[in-house]
């Protein structure tokens, strides 16, 4: 069975529904980045592995759940109540039949208030940007996604912040592998959480600029 990576920073309010609709027989790798709302001790209590990462990043608590990881399919999966783990084998099934080498889920918002609209617009500019330069026809950058464990590691992902998410799809690419993506539903976040990547104005600039440094290299 594959496992699932969740990074984590602040999402007690979230993982009581996040970590109950991992599917069956999967192990859920909490990657906590220096919580300080008992994320990571809720976790443990709710039945996950714990990464406990000091190096704040996106990029590095993902890291270090693959790292984690032990299983031949990894997933990756926010944490925030914004997409449904239960609909993670739509991303594993096509990477375990061998019909794809990463998968990434296509975000549908279910409501307005699913995507903020500063984030869809960065999200749609860089999703072009990365088409014009490696040919790959994806729509989303989606953080829910599917690969062997093995040869992600072997990509040699050295960006630890958010970037991560977009220098996985371009060093993939340079190396041949076969990249698709797959609907899967974008919700409202838990209450009382907010998104650290598209949550505020502030968080997607942060987000497009590290990615813009990614696709510059």
């Amino acid at each position: 069975m594959p496992d699932v990576v969740l990074p984590c920073l602040d999402e007690a309010a979230a993982l009581p529904w996040v970590l109950s609709r991992i599917p069956e027989g999967w192990t859920a790798i909490v990657a906590d980045n220096g919580s300080s709302d008992g994320s990571a001790q809720l976790a443990r209590e709710l039945g996950a592995q714990v990464v406990d990462v000091p190096q704040r990043g996106f990029g590095a608590a993902a890291h270090a759940g693959l790292q984690a990881s032990t299983a031949d399919v990894v997933c990756f999966c926010d944490a925030d109540g914004s997409l449904d783990p239960r609909q993670l084998p739509r991303v594993a099934d096509p990477v375990t039949a061998d019909r794809a080498d990463l998968v990434l889920g296509r975000r549908r918002p279910v409501s307005r208030q699913a995507w903020p609209w500063h984030a869809r617009v960065a999200n749609a500019a860089l999703a072009a940007k990365l088409r014009r330069r490696t040919g790959v026809r994806l729509h989303d950058l989606g953080p829910m996604r599917a690969a062997r464990r093995v040869d992600l590691l072997a990509l040699g992902l050295t960006d630890r912040r958010f970037g991560y998410p977009l220098e996985m799809v371009t060093r993939a690419s340079a190396v041949g592998w076969r990249i698709t993506e797959v609907d899967t539903d974008y919700l409202p976040r838990a209450a009382g959480t907010r998104s650290k990547i598209t949550g505020t104005v502030g968080g997607t600039l942060r987000t497009v600029r590290d990615m813009s440094r990614v696709l510059s290299r």
